[in-house]
């Protein structure tokens, strides 16, 4: 019996010391870019705010990224569990697998881009961007299709489609390059791009795009999860959703102690800081949000669709939002749910 009594007991002991190991084991990768409008993913990285919610069961790897279509390749490859990203590769990648590779939990940010003019490219009013150069950061991307959806409804056509306006898609940082070199005309850029194009390059904002939607808010940027990672584990899952709703809280009742941390991050990853003049142009355009504003994501998505970048027919994406356990989480603090 006692030799019993000390086989069931070491199975005991073993089965709990192994339970407590894969705890420990716990990881969660997480993407993000060096970018103003990731502001909840650059301060919670420099502060260990997330880890730090999450508990020391869970371990927090950071993967970063430059663009977005990169993102979703590692989503797509398992090779990370949830990212920070803007809506048109998050539609792009529920487009890719049908439905089943990601599930958007809560949102990041609203705002933050504009359509920067060379001061001395004769731009005054829409009518003269006739014949003229202008960058977005990529084909595709969600400020290039915010870029052919707004001269679509002033009436132009781009080149490749028998028009005189010619889009030629640079990265940002090759953007303020061409803007002194005078080889382009205008860009759709990102923060903090466009503030670094009117204050490095010469520049000057011809239209905020926060002017093109109701109450000035459209999606920059939001997170997303792998859905079988979703499925697998939604406890894990609603604590970073549970954190991410507080940092913003915090983001927003701080802002400039808010506004040092992110830059201090961004210089960390990029080698350099944001001017404090461009730091405060370009947080002037952005809010950071836990909502996902859901009827801009779809908009952006019909105005994808129109420019031929989402296939023959407009996609349902109906099933691309799962706000379940965001909506939880603002329960329990006693916040107004989520549609």
């Amino acid at each position: 019996m006692r030799s019993w009594a000390a086989i069931l007991s070491g199975l005991i002991f073993g089965l709990i010391t192994v339970a407590q190991a894969q705890g420990n084991g716990t990881v969660i990768r997480v993407g993000a870019f060096p970018n103003i409008t990731h502001p909840q993913a650059m301060i919670g990285k420099a502060n260990g705010w997330f880890e730090k919610a999450m508990g020391p069961q869970v371990k927090v790897e950071w993967k970063s990224f430059n663009a977005g279509p990169s993102a979703i390749e590692a989503l797509f490859a398992d090779a990370i569990d949830m990212t920070y990203v803007g809506p048109n590769p998050a539609i792009n990648g529920y487009v890719r697998s049908n439905g089943e590779a990601l599930r958007v939990v809560a949102g990041a940010a609203s705002g933050g881009a504009a359509l920067v003019v060379r001061k001395d490219a004769g731009i005054e009013k829409p009518e003269d961007f006739h014949g003229k150069r202008i960058a977005s950061p990529q084909v595709g991307n969600t400020q290039d299709v915010a870029l052919r959806a707004w001269l679509k409804t002033h009436g132009f056509k781009t080149r490749d489609k028998g028009g005189d306006v010619e889009i030629v898609p640079v990265a940002n940082p090759d953007q303020l390059t061409l803007f002194l070199r005078q080889d382009l005309d205008a860009a759709w850029a990102p923060e903090p791009w466009a503030s670094r194009l009117v204050h490095e390059g010469n520049g000057r904002v011809f239209l905020d795009e926060r002017e093109l939607w109701p109450r000035g808010q459209f999606v920059a940027a939001q997170v997303i999860v792998r859905r079988k990672f979703l499925k697998a584990h939604p406890e894990l899952v609603k604590n970073w959703v549970r954190a991410h709703v507080e940092l913003t809280d915090w983001i927003n009742e701080h802002l400039d102690e808010a506004k040092q941390i992110l830059n201090r991050q961004i210089q960390k990853e990029t080698g350099k800081a944001l001017s404090p003049e461009v730091l405060q142009e370009s947080w002037g355009r952005l809010q950071a949000t836990y909502d996902p504003l859901r009827a801009s994501l779809l908009k952006t998505a019909q105005s994808a669709f129109e420019a031929g970048f989402l296939g023959r027919h407009m996609p349902d994406l109906a099933g691309m939002y799962d706000l379940t356990l965001l909506n939880q989480v603002l329960e329990e603090k006693n916040k107004k749910a989520i549609q």
